[in-house]
C-alpha cells in the first residue's frame, strides 16, 4: 500500500532539539550551529513508498535509500541528512561515542530525524531487529562519509559553505527546521 501517510499537526508535534559540541573527530553543531531535530511520531501510517511519496510531494528532499543506520560513527560534509524511522526502534548516538556531550536517543517508527551535515551519528542498538529508516537529502546533493581521520580536513570547509533548509522537509513552508534558522 502506498497511500499518503497522515502526519501529526505542528501544533501538536513534540520536537527535540540538541546542540552538540565539537570533538576531535566531528564538527558537530558547531560551525553551523543548527541543532540537530528528532521529531517524534510524525507520521502514522509507516508504509515506506508512502512516506517516499511525502517526501517527493513536499519536494524539500529526495528520497535515496532505506537501511538501518550504520554502527560506526560518521558524519557528512557534504550534505544534510533527513532520516525517516519506517520500522522497528533502535538506540542511536549523535555527536559521537567518546564525546561527553553525546545525545543517545531511542528512536520508533514514524520518527523523523535532521541530522545537520557534521553531526556524527551511529546505531548503538537495533532494539527490535530489523530498524530501517529512508535516508534523504535536498535535490542534487550526495552523501560523503567522514570519520574523523587524517585526509578529511576539507570537511569543516564543506560543511560552512552549504545553504540550511528554505522549507521544512516534513511539513513544507513551515516546521522546526526553520525554527532556528540563524544566518
Amino acid at each position: 500500500m502506498s497511500s499518503k501517510p497522515t502526519i501529526t499537526p505542528l501544533t501538536s508535534l513534540s520536537v527535540s532539539r540538541h546542540l552538540i559540541p565539537a570533538t576531535s573527530k566531528a564538527p558537530n553543531t558547531s560551525i553551523q550551529q543548527k541543532p540537530l531535530l528528532i521529531y517524534h511520531s510524525v507520521f502514522s501510517s509507516t508504509y515506506t513508498t508512502a512516506i517516499e511519496r511525502h517526501l517527493r510531494d513536499t519536494a524539500v528532499v529526495v528520497p535515496q535509500w532505506r537501511y538501518t543506520m550504520y554502527d560506526m560513527s560518521h558524519y557528512h560534509s557534504t550534505t544534510h541528512e533527513v532520516l525517516c524511522v519506517s520500522h522497528g526502534r533502535a538506540r542511536l548516538c549523535f555527536g559521537g561515542e567518546d564525546n561527553p556531550e553525546r545525545v543517545e536517543s531511542v528512536v520508533c517508527t514514524g520518527d523523523v530525524i535532521i541530522v545537520p551535515a557534521g553531526v556524527a551519528h551511529c546505531l548503538l542498538e537495533d532494539i527490535d531487529g530489523a530498524f530501517e529508516m529512508v535516508g534523504s537529502y535536498p535535490p542534487g546533493k550526495a552523501w560523503d562519509m567522514c570519520y574523523g581521520r587524517p585526509g578529511e580536513e576539507g570537511a569543516y570547509e564543506n560543511i560552512a559553505a552549504l545553504a540550511w533548509f528554505d522549507k521544512d522537509p516534513i511539513y513544507g513552508d513551515s516546521g522546526p527546521v526553520l525554527d532556528h534558522v540563524t544566518d
